[in-house]
């Protein structure tokens, strides 16, 4: 495959130009502004302890729910403030530092693995459908299947007794006595001054962000050469038998291929099929989202390879992530929920703001959406971690854990 794909590139090299110029524009443009000052927050927020206070008081609520230690909060929040694969980033830094085990690693893989509201209330939604009411219509599909595969990853890893105890086990005394006392611990532990540590952070952000441009330009230039050479039809007709056999519209194929490749493209080429019954349209996108394409798997190899976390079950819980979205996007697309979800972001300033983002954004836009995003999703589940929290000190409530 790799001969065939160098010979396939030599034979075309203006139209791979072209394309790995165009997955440049949409590093430069998208990815670098919005993921980079949270890889750098997120590099500061572990090495000044932050994150394993917030572990204590989120451990109430994430462990019954996901089997997962508190600060799986922490990725849950910036997975879905900056997208892919910034995840897969912060679970690989809780690994190396031994914060969880690789099971629960494995299930916050398999939960926190979303795409970002601007993602698809904005570029989606209102850039490539030209409809609010579909951007809501995915977002609420796309989180709700993520609780799902969540819940039920649970118990992935159950059988093989290979949970460990988290780190943060203490459950006595004042909830938020006990976070700022772990917060004082774990930075006495990494004891780099401050400007030693904002230098690192820098550094490693931006090396692991030239390795997401690199796979960026890479698939843009294989779908482009797959497309133009033909190999991607010759691909696609199993695909197409099996479209006929189910009754969905077969200029959908493509654009399917497409998507289990590279995200962005192949959203934009869902859209772009016009004769294609919508409520199929919608739940394809839905798919490929959850999915998040052969490219973002590649990156998100590329981060955990300096741990012990396995892809196997990230590639199944990116099925059933896959198949439940489209389900529950029908399903909702039936019950006309998209008209509702339009009515209601209408007067949130915040989705509001994420349809206006939908072409040209400048970088501070793009990043202050993500900021707001992770302020209020990370408040809300402080809020309900802490409440819980205390909940299960006075014996109000008892959850197993």
């Amino acid at each position: 495959m790799v001969v065939v794909f160098t010979i396939a590139l030599v034979v075309y090299p203006q139209q791979g130009f072209k394309a790995g110029i165009e997955g440049l524009k949409v590093f430069w443009d998208i990815v670098f502004p919005s993921l980079l000052p949270f890889f750098i927050l997120a590099e500061l927020m572990l090495g000044l302890g932050v994150v394993r206070g917030l572990g204590v008081l989120l451990e109430p609520l994430m462990r019954p729910l996901f089997g997962v230690p508190g600060i799986g909060a922490f990725a849950l929040s910036m997975g879905l403030a900056a997208g892919y694969p910034m995840d897969a980033v912060i679970t690989s830094r809780f690994r190396e530092q031994g914060l969880c085990s690789r099971v629960e690693g494995e299930r916050l893989l398999a939960f926190t693995n979303t795409a970002d509201p601007l993602f698809m209330i904005g570029a989606v939604a209102v850039g490539m459908f030209k409809s609010p009411a579909v951007g809501g219509l995915i977002a609420i599909a796309h989180y709700i299947s993520a609780f799902l595969v969540g819940v039920s990853f649970k118990f992935w890893g159950r059988k093989n007794g290979q949970i460990t105890p988290s780190n943060l086990s203490e459950t006595r005394g004042n909830i938020l006595v006990r976070a700022v006392r772990e917060i004082v611990k774990a930075r006495n532990e990494d004891g780099r001054p401050f400007g030693t540590l904002l230098r690192e952070a820098v550094t490693e952000s931006m090396m692991t962000l030239l390795m997401i441009c690199g796979f960026i330009v890479f698939f843009a230039v294989l779908i482009q050469i797959l497309d133009i050479s033909g190999i991607m039809k010759v691909l696609g007709y199993p695909l197409l038998v099996v479209y006929k056999v189910f009754g969905i519209h077969t200029g959908l194929v493509n654009p399917t291929l497409a998507g289990v490749l590279e995200l962005d493209i192949g959203t934009a080429q869902v859209a772009a099929i016009h004769a294609a019954p919508m409520i199929q349209k919608l739940a394809l996108v839905s798919a490929i989202i959850a999915w998040s394409g052969l490219a973002v798997h590649a990156q998100v190899a590329a981060v955990i390879t300096s741990t012990d976390i396995r892809m196997a079950p990230y590639f199944l819980a990116r099925f059933l992530h896959a198949a439940l979205a489209a389900a529950i996007t029908v399903f909702l697309y039936m019950l006309g929920v998209g008209r509702v979800a339009a009515k209601a972001m209408a007067a949130v300033p915040a989705f509001k703001s994420f349809q206006e983002a939908a072409s040209g954004a400048p970088w501070w836009h793009v990043m202050w959406s993500g900021f707001s995003t992770w302020f209020w999703v990370l408040g809300a589940l402080l809020v309900i971690g802490i409440v819980v929290g205390v909940l299960r000190q006075t014996r109000v409530i008892a959850w197993r854990v």
